[in-house]
Formats: structure tokens, sequence, C-alpha cells
């Protein structure tokens, strides 16, 4: 199949390019130094060419990532970086094998995960960004709490999301300084061998984690590629030009394909004018039949949107790979 043969808007990257990322942060984060977020892709096929680089941990946001994982079979070290009250899902993956470690912050979602049968648990530590997370002083009580229901207490992790995608590179490293002095706060008083947080905007400045829970990394987008990482930005919506005049053209991806909470996506050589649900308008004019590639401003909701990633190689699709963890 070739790339003009897609039915679009259709969900593409180069291969080449997700290849360079995969090496580019097994080089600079191996083995468990990185913990890959699920999240960014949804894809049991991608968290596999992961794991081959040396990244066989994973950090899931839903449950049904961590179920999709299981039945993919890269279920030997999986983290749900998320408060959950419905545990009985994730225990059932533990009777059958798979490591599960769950976020906790709270009494409630200690009690939870106890109930449910999960083993082991980081304590959530609000490190700034206005989330989940418990306050820094109280992560030992917490631990303490978990420890007496009988769970393991694996450290604390806390995300830095709030100065991830800074401009400047020195305020993104103060900024993690900052967070990362309120979650070695909490580590002292909980203990345990992890500490896990930072994402692809951090991931070299995050010195102070044991593991980095970047995600974007492996297919970018235009928001962190403003930030001169060393990932090439693979993914893009493929779309036609279905209207055109003599000042502007209309192509069919909108957004019910495109992620718009980090703004307007991209098309190279044009300006995005605006958005609607099945429209990019944009300028200077391409006559109708004309394929563009569509640059999204967020990588995660963007993929959500779509049933399959097809990988080419330059003009040839080589694979289309199920968008198989959605959901909850």
């Amino acid at each position: 199949m070739k790339l003009r043969d897609l039915t679009t808007p259709a969900l593409v990257a180069q291969g080449t390019d997700i290849e360079l990322n995969l090496a580019t942060m097994a080089a600079s984060l191996p083995g468990r130094k990185l913990r890959p977020h699920v999240k960014a892709h949804k894809c049991a096929s991608l968290a596999r060419r992961q794991a081959q680089h040396g990244h066989r941990g994973f950090t899931c946001a839903t449950i049904a990532e961590a179920e999709g994982l299981a039945r993919a079979g890269l279920g030997e070290d999986l983290l749900l970086a998320n408060e959950v009250l419905d545990t009985a899902r994730l225990g059932r993956l533990v009777a059958e094998g798979s490591q599960v470690t769950v976020a906790v912050d709270s009494e409630a979602t200690i009690e939870a995960a106890a109930h449910g049968g999960v083993r082991q648990v980081l304590v959530d530590v609000n490190v700034g960004l206005p989330r989940c997370g418990c306050r820094p002083e109280l992560a030992g009580r917490l631990a303490e709490l978990a420890r007496r229901k009988g769970l393991e207490v694996l450290g604390v992790m806390g995300y830095e999301g709030h100065v991830v995608g800074l401009a400047d590179r020195a305020q993104r490293a103060e900024g993690v300084e900052a967070s990362m002095s309120l979650l070695a706060l909490a580590h002292s008083e909980v203990g345990g061998e992890v500490v896990s947080g930072g994402g692809t905007g951090t991931y070299d400045l995050n010195t102070l984690v044991t593991e980095v829970q970047a995600g974007s990394y492996v297919l970018m987008d235009t928001a962190y590629a403003a930030l001169g990482l060393p990932f090439r930005q693979a993914l893009a919506v493929l779309s036609t030009v279905v209207s055109a005049n003599d000042q502007w053209s209309v192509c069919d991806a909108g957004l019910k394909s495109l992620a718009m909470d980090h703004g307007n996506p991209s098309i190279e050589g044009h300006d995005v004018w605006f958005c609607s649900d099945e429209h990019v308008v944009f300028s200077p004019p391409e006559p109708v039949g004309t394929r563009l590639l569509v640059m999204p401003a967020h990588v995660d909701p963007t993929v959500a949107y779509h049933r399959y990633l097809h990988v080419l190689d330059g003009d040839d699709v080589v694979e289309s790979w199920a968008i198989d963890l959605l959901g909850w």
C-alpha cells in the first residue's frame, strides 16, 4: 500500500523516525532508567518496540492500558501512575502473573489497592502540578498506613508536568529542581528504592529520579518539537484538500482527528487559520485533491482519536499498528 491509498484522515508515522527516537532515548536512559508512558501512543506494537530497546517496564494511565500490555505479554513490570478505586481488575492481573504497582495518595486509594489484590504501591506526591498527589509532608504517614495494610511501598512518584513544556531550558531546569526537592523530602519519609517522575521535556534534566516516565518522545508533537529535543517529529495526520479558492484551502482533518488542547496543528509551508469538527482551514491554498501532512500539537489525545497508526517507509505503508490500548 502507498501513502496515497490511505483513506483520510489517517494517523501516520515514519518508521525511521520512530526507530531514531527509540534508539536516542535508549542511549540516554538505558534499561530501568526509563519507564515509557504508554498513554502517549496506546499501542502494544509500539510498546514491543520499546521493550526491544531494553525498556520493559511501562507506565500506564488507565487500567485498560495495563490489561492490554499484559495480554500482549508485556506485563512483567507495570506502573499505573494514577489513582484508581476499581482495583479488582488490577488484582486479577497480579493473580495471572503480572507485576503491577499502583499510585496512591490517600487513605481511600490505599484501601482500594489492598482490597483489590494489588501488592505494591508508590506514594504519589504533589510536586507543583495541581492534580493528583498528596502533600509532601503527608507522604510518610500514608506509607506507614499502606504497610500496615500489607502493601509493599516501593517508593514515591511525582510529576513535574507544570514545567515539562517551558520553552526556556534554564527555567525548566529550575522548575525540575524545585519540584524534585519536594519529592526528595517525601522520599526521605517514605523510603523505598523507587523515585519515579519526569517526562519528555525534562528527561535529561531530571537526574534526581531513579526512573523517568517519558512517553511522547517516541512520536513527538509540535509542542515538544519547539523545545529543541533530540527527537524527530514522527507523527502526522494525513489529510486531503477537499475545498479551495484563491485565498485558502480546507483539508479533511479537524477536531475529531487532532487534539487541540496545545493549540493549532501545523502544516509545513502554510498558516493554519482554524480547525472545526472535520476541517482544517489554511493558506496559501492548495488544489483540491492535494495530500498534506498535518502535524499535531499534542500527541497523546491525537493518537486516541484513531484506530490504527500506519507506519511509513517514505511513501510506502509497511505496517499498520492497532491503537489497541484505548478505553478505561
